[in-house]
């Protein structure tokens, strides 16, 4: 009975890493859920609670790899998951949700805007899926300090801080139009060669001051830091990369694999 049991406790353990990518999806898809079900409503707490729930679907993702990692269950079946989870999570569900509050309400008075929203949004999530192609044969094969183009999760958040921001559906062609222009933006930072910081980089005495000042950055502006924070997150990294190209090397470039 004992090696009976514990072939079941092993397989409990591999199961459990697979359970919290499954929450990760569970708020995705409720996310979708609420973003269709409220596209002709157009209420602005329905959408600001499809951007949370975004955010928690990331929460879980984080999760996932380190109770694979505690548990020293890491598996191919896992990192496949996971990355079929991303797709839907921070691919589908953000363009999704985007078209919802960004285009379907302007698109009875401005059916040209609703069809360019639907190309946008249909480009966020194919340039979603080329990002993570890419990452997964280039595992081993970059500096793990830096990630080639913006990370998915990155790209989702995002698009959701604009709706945690302003919920409120945009009422005009120039707010649809900016949309527009956000999921363009964001899509081709994803799939360029832009390298943006992961947190494998060294710490220091610099990280805990910033991160202190987030913290009070959140207090003080709530919903709108989120917005904020990509704004710069952005503007730095593209800063960074054009500052590696003109010669500076106050922050170390990334190693150069050639294989």
């Amino acid at each position: 009975m004992k090696p009976h049991h514990h072939a079941r406790v092993q397989r409990a353990k591999f199961a459990l890493p697979s359970m919290v990518t499954l929450m990760s999806i569970a708020c995705g898809f409720g996310s979708i859920v609420i973003s269709v079900d409220n596209a002709r409503i157009g209420a602005a707490q329905d959408y600001r609670l499809a951007a949370i729930l975004l955010v928690l679907a990331g929460v879980f993702d984080a999760l996932d790899g380190l109770v694979a990692r505690a548990t020293n269950t890491t598996s191919e079946f896992g990192m496949q998951l996971d990355s079929i989870a991303d797709v839907m999570n921070f691919g589908c569900a953000p363009g999704l949700l985007l078209y919802c509050y960004g285009f379907v309400q302007l698109g009875a008075e401005q059916p040209t805007l609703l069809r360019l929203g639907g190309i946008a949004s249909f480009f966020f999530v194919a340039c979603g899926a080329l990002r993570l192609a890419r990452f997964n044969v280039n595992v081993g094969r970059t500096d793990p300090r830096y990630f080639v183009g913006m990370p998915i999760t990155a790209g989702a958040a995002c698009v959701a801080s604009v709706v945690v921001a302003w919920p409120q559906p945009p009422v005009t062609a120039l707010h649809g139009g900016l949309i527009v222009a956000l999921l363009f933006a964001v899509g081709s930072l994803m799939v360029s060669t832009v390298r943006f910081p992961s947190s494998k980089q060294k710490k220091s005495p610099l990280a805990l001051v910033l991160l202190v000042l987030n913290l009070g950055l959140l207090a003080w502006l709530q919903a709108l830091y989120f917005a904020l924070f990509f704004a710069v997150y952005i503007v730095l990294t593209l800063a960074l990369n054009l500052a590696w190209q003109q010669g500076w090397r106050g922050i170390a470039p990334p190693q150069t694999f050639h294989d």
